[in-house]
């Protein structure tokens, strides 16, 4: 039986080129009253993200009278060949970190031939739910974690053939053998910033090669719109230097933390005094629909939490719901200044990292606010 060839490489060919020979010509001027739109949409996967760029008339950049564009589902996992053509509707726009100028960075849904959405459209039933709960003004902070690979499929930094020291040192760690690669995750900060996305801070995680960032507090449906713009920024910049990031909530088995979206979330009346009692009967919906938010909170309808969510490493069985006060091994957190303040907000612990922010939200709203 023959070997599979080895199809990765030692170094990507991305981390080669030389940048500075970039800058000379996206320094240059473009005509007057012309913009570059960069589409960006999620493919068939439900946790992927392509994305293709248009020149449009410089007003249209401006807001989101943007024009309906198409591509071919066929190469992303959303239609047959002989029927191909996805649409693109626009519904969120930023400035774009890497263009810059007048440029745009373009979220768009997804809709099949007959102008139903696509399976991996999860946005247009979350704005249907967020619209029904609006009056609650319901606010999401999401905490993203993220692993950096080499091109081997490795946590960057960790010995070829080995493994580095357990897990302590690392996490919001300082130290050229404690931390890898924070000039991406300072880049990416910077950049999500300059877009309009609300980042709210970023620190090492506990298993080397891993990090997270926050977005939020949002209101609403921007929650998932801006979260899926900084994966998508995270991704470019990572591009750039050569590094792949992974989403996956268990990239490495053993003794090594898993990566989760801790979702923090809130009505107006749990802000409000006396809001942890408002808290309390959230969580007691949560625990009646553990399974439903399971299936939600992965693209594999919980398959992809098993190998994370086990009870170890600071996370809860998926088996089981639980709910405490600053129990990072909970279903449910409730943060000690809340309880402290008898009011704030929840954190759910069990989405995971590749988790599809809409379907995630839309639950919480369904089960908390909407009683569904």
């Amino acid at each position: 039986m023959g070997t599979m060839p080895n199809t990765t490489l030692e170094h990507s060919p991305n981390a080669a080129l030389n940048k500075v020979v970039l800058n000379n010509y996206l320094t240059l001027p473009l005509p007057d009253g012309v913009c570059q739109a960069t589409y960006i949409w999620i493919d068939g996967t439900g946790e992927n993200l392509r994305c293709k760029t248009r020149t449009l008339d410089f007003m249209l950049c401006s807001d989101l009278q943007l024009p309906i564009w198409n591509y071919d589902g066929s190469s992303t996992y959303q239609a047959e060949g002989s029927n191909s053509d996805t649409y693109l509707m626009p519904v969120a726009i930023y400035n774009d970190p890497f263009l810059r100028a007048n440029n745009k960075l373009v979220l768009c849904d997804t809709y099949k031939y007959n102008k139903k959405p696509t399976e991996t459209n999860k946005r247009l039933s979350c704005l249907q739910a967020m619209e029904a709960a609006k009056d609650s003004h319901p606010w999401f902070g999401i905490e993203q974690e993220y692993t950096l690979l080499d091109m081997d499929l490795r946590p960057l930094g960790w010995p070829k053939h080995g493994f580095p020291g357990p897990q302590g040192p690392y996490y919001c760690g300082v130290g050229a053998n404690k931390v890898y690669a924070r000039d991406i995750v300072e880049s990416h900060y910077r950049a999500s910033l300059y877009a309009g996305i609300k980042v709210a801070g970023t620190n090492a995680e506990v298993m080397p090669a891993q990090w997270e960032y926050q977005v939020g507090p949002c209101e609403g449906i921007s929650i998932g719109d801006q979260l899926w713009v900084s994966r998508y920024i995270l991704q470019r910049v990572a591009e750039d230097f050569g590094v792949i990031v992974t989403f996956d909530p268990k990239p490495m088995e053993g003794d090594w933390n898993g990566a989760g979206a801790h979702t923090n979330f809130s009505t107006k009346a749990m802000r409000e005094d006396g809001g942890i009692l408002e808290i309390e009967k959230a969580i007691d919906k949560l625990s009646r629909n553990h399974l439903r938010h399971i299936q939600a909170y992965d693209p594999r309808g919980g398959k992809d939490n098993e190998r994370r969510l086990t009870g170890r490493h600071e996370t809860s069985s998926i088996h089981d719901f639980s709910a405490g006060v600053a129990n990072r091994g909970a279903s449910i957190r409730i943060p000690r200044g809340c309880a402290e303040d008898k009011k704030g907000y929840l954190e759910d612990r069990r989405p995971s990292s590749n988790c599809d922010p809409y379907s995630v939200t839309e639950a919480l709203v369904r089960t908390c606010i909407l009683d569904e």
